[in-house]
């Protein structure tokens, strides 16, 4: 594994943003060409294995926390218990998830976390970085089949769909969220299936069907939403979701409820001891109180989490999390690059390895400032 200096394309952003990836530079530099990690063919094995295993481990957790009733724990309302087990035991199918993965070549890949409801850099890995990789690098190939793992997983989820149009939600006023939902869409209809997008603030509920409804008062039968079950089952219509659940296919599944959580992690830990891809991970910090990182359990882009070596705190950062509950994870040093660490994000799409992106800051948390950085196999 390598991180190599490369020049940018001249006109980069005209390329990218034919692409329909217009968020290239909010709050900075985001999509970052100046260089890539470059990989050879026994790391990314090494990579895929890893996403294999670790999924297996996951689904093995998952089945663990149903059967021991271990939702308090994860902080879940009881009121949704029911949805997580029927969409569970009825194996609603799940689409994609995203393993934030410490790698650097020579050691095993460890599991910081697991990325199980919201696809944040799923559009930048499976299209962005491969039209770059054609541009910059032919002839040489990338850990990427998430576009066509996509595409062919939507064909095998039509069975489990209910009649009616699979309606694509995010929230008003995100540009990153609407590409990605538009990109997880286009995927769809080149599935074959008859798709609609309606903004989350404009879905609406008839009591007459007991159905939820877009602008044109169609029913919304299934719906793909990027907006994290935590948040959804706090907001006001939040009982809606739990009369006549089988009129809605939700994707993802409310079991995804348990995997998205980081109380996952000392589950993991618990059930799975020394395992080579996983961190030590606990409710509490009194069997590592000198070297962990503290996490929230619903914590995104790095908010609130606590780096302590030696005893003492070396990274902090703010944020809107915590009041839910803390784990305590063994700390891993991301590989250091000149001061550039890197985190492997690598892809499950349909329950199979998919490919991976990489993002870097110039921290040892990975913020919402971080940067995309493209990869070549080579």
């Amino acid at each position: 594994m390598e991180r190599i200096n490369c020049p940018v394309r001249n006109d980069w952003k005209k390329r990218v943003e034919e692409l329909g990836f217009g968020f290239h530079t909010i709050d900075g530099t985001y999509w970052d060409e100046s260089a890539y990690y470059q990989f050879s063919m026994r790391e990314v094995n090494e990579l895929e294995a890893a996403t294999v295993e670790l999924f297996d481990r996951c689904l093995d957790a998952v089945q663990y926390v149903i059967d021991h009733k271990l939702y308090d724990l994860f902080k879940i309302d009881q009121r949704f218990v029911p949805l997580i087990e029927s969409s569970w035991n009825e194996d609603a199918p799940s689409i994609y998830g995203r393993f934030d993965l410490v790698y650097d070549g020579r050691h095993a890949p460890k599991m910081l976390e697991f990325n199980a409801d919201t696809p944040t850099s799923l559009f930048e890995g499976g299209v962005v970085q491969w039209y770059w990789l054609e541009d910059v690098k032919p002839g040489t190939d990338q850990f990427n089949s998430i576009h066509e793992k996509l595409v062919g997983y939507w064909k095998t989820l039509i069975p489990y769909l209910n009649e009616g149009k699979l309606h694509f939600s995010c929230l008003k006023d995100n540009l990153e969220d609407l590409t990605t939902v538009e990109y997880l869409r286009d995927c769809a209809i080149q599935a074959g299936i008859d798709t609609e997008f309606v903004y989350l603030e404009d879905i609406g509920w008839n009591q007459y069907s007991l159905t939820f409804v877009d602008l044109q008062e169609q029913n919304i039968t299934n719906l793909f939403k990027l907006y994290p079950w935590e948040w959804l089952i706090r907001e006001a219509f939040a009982d809606n979701l739990l009369i006549a659940p089988e009129r809605t296919v939700w994707i993802e599944p409310a079991w995804k409820m348990i995997l998205s959580n980081k109380a996952i992690l000392p589950v993991l830990w618990q059930l799975f001891p020394n395992h080579p891809n996983l961190l030590e991970a606990y409710f509490d910090n009194s069997k590592m109180a000198f070297d962990y990182v503290k996490k929230p359990f619903f914590s995104r882009e790095g908010e609130n989490v606590t780096i302590v070596r030696n005893g003492k705190t070396i990274a902090q950062t703010a944020g809107l999390y915590g009041s839910e509950g803390y784990i305590y994870q063994k700390y891993c040093e991301l590989p250091n690059f000149k001061l550039n660490y890197p985190v492997i994000g690598s892809w499950v799409i349909g329950c199979e390895p998919a490919g991976m992106g990489i993002r870097e800051t110039n921290t040892l948390i990975t913020d919402n400032l971080s940067r995309f950085i493209p990869h070549i196999i080579n």
